[in-house]
């Protein structure tokens, strides 16, 4: 059973991004074809085709391997200034100039004369522009409708201000593991010490009405090394608590890895399940925005984590992974012992949050991203605004071609990438419950 689970996990995850992959390739199709452009394949998947139809002038189909898709956009890339579209010459040149003029003329291969005017790079800028924003502005939308969908129907864990731990000793956050337990040495955790029970309801911190945690947590960061007298509700009667807090190494915010000094309790909320209004979701998809940033930054650097792990390093829970990890970590939680709530929830979260992760790095100004050509459009309408604005002759569009060496180095980089985590995700796993 457990093993059908698992299968059925991993199916459903991988439904779910190649429809994501579809819609991100609709996001430019449809513009395209409403601007006039000509389009001639839609394809899910990458390899041998496996199904296709033709409607019209465009191909729709599926490819063998569910790891991305595609839109054949014709004439993304443009002819050299003052060559013929339909007449591009073979390069004779330098190995540079040659990779720029041979990508010219294999994408030229199928132009028409008849296509004069429907070609990718003939047109308005703006126009290019949101061809190439809509594919990943779908997969923000996608986020959030999952997103929201989740917060808003199934709901949110909230801290209460009921206790559900009491830690014994005080364990450093730069100590902080799951194989680590208390040891002799250690310091009595202040909550120990005061008396805390699990179900304790906490309802006054040194004399200020405790409503939420979030009103609670500051008021122990602040509390460094000083007396604390904590009220809470036990068994419906109240009692009176009393303790010193002590100043302790902790991680300043959820996801982030810098240690703070801050005053320690020692306790652990309860948490229930509620529905959450728009808001909360607009704040939540910034948050998940600036954290995804700020993982995109640090890629480099996991990576280096990543490439140690396959020789036997331990790789760390929030390490990137592949398709392969990810649809491995949906098999997971769909046979394990959460509820079938938690489960969809799981599933949903992490299915959203793929969808953002590949819409922020698509945007990333580099081709062969969808960035690269948007950058390519912005420089384009601000090079023509210009000239129009000081009445000079107009420039004309931007020669993306001219930075395909430098994209190829990036699609290397992806590659290489790609390889790097489906190893690691084979070879070294992330598990979410064993180990």
């Amino acid at each position: 059973m457990s093993a059908l689970l698992t299968l059925l996990g991993i199916v459903l995850f991988v439904v779910g991004i190649l429809v994501s992959v579809a819609l991100h390739e609709m996001g430019h199709m449809l513009p395209a074809k409403a601007f006039g452009m000509k389009v001639t394949q839609f394809f899910v998947g990458f390899g041998k085709t496996v199904w296709s139809v033709k409607r019209g002038e465009t191909e729709y189909g599926f490819k063998a391997i569910p790891a991305g898709g595609f839109v054949r956009i014709i004439g993304m890339m443009p002819p050299a200034k003052g060559q013929d579209a339909t007449k591009v010459r073979k390069a004779n040149t330098g190995p540079i100039q040659s990779l720029v003029e041979n990508a010219r003329s294999a994408e030229y291969e199928t132009i028409e004369p008849t296509d004069d005017g429907r070609l990718f790079y003939q047109k308005v800028w703006w126009k290019k522009l949101i061809v190439m924003a809509s594919g990943p502005l779908v997969n923000v939308v996608i986020a959030f409708v999952l997103f929201g969908g989740l917060y808003m129907m199934y709901g949110f864990p909230v801290a209460q201000t009921t206790v559900s731990t009491v830690t014994d000793c005080v364990i450093p956050a730069s100590e902080a593991s799951a194989a680590r337990k208390c040891e002799p040495g250690d310091k009595e955790s202040p909550a120990k010490q005061a008396g805390f029970k699990v179900g304790d309801k906490i309802v006054a911190f040194n004399g200020t009405a405790i409503n939420s945690w979030d009103d609670l947590t500051p008021l122990i960061r602040a509390n460094t090394d000083k007396p604390a007298t904590i009220a809470v509700v036990r068994d419906g009667q109240p009692v009176t608590l009393r303790t010193s807090t002590i100043v302790n190494q902790v991680v300043e915010k959820a996801g982030s890895e810098k240690l703070v000094s801050v005053g320690f309790l020692g306790v652990s909320p309860e948490s229930k399940i509620e529905r959450q209004d728009f808001g909360f979701v607009v704040h939540q998809m910034g948050q998940m925005t600036v954290g995804t940033v700020q993982a995109l930054g640090r890629f480099p650097e996991k990576l280096v984590g990543v490439a140690k792990s396959i020789v036997g390093g331990q790789r760390d829970k929030d390490s990137p992974m592949s398709v392969v990890g990810a649809s491995r970590v949906a098999g997971e939680v769909a046979s394990s012992d959460l509820t079938v709530g938690q489960k969809a929830s799981t599933l949903v979260m992490l299915l959203g949050s793929l969808n953002l992760f590949l819409a922020l790095f698509n945007f990333i100004p580099l081709l062969p991203l969808d960035g690269g050509h948007m950058i390519g459009a912005i420089w384009e309408g601000i090079r023509r605004g210009f000239a129009k604005l000081f009445g000079r002759p107009d420039p004309g569009y931007v020669d993306v071609a001219k930075l395909l060496p430098i994209a190829y180095v990036a699609a290397s980089f992806i590659v290489v990438m790609g390889v790097l985590l489906v190893i690691a995700d084979i070879v070294n796993p992330i598990k979410l419950f064993n180990g």
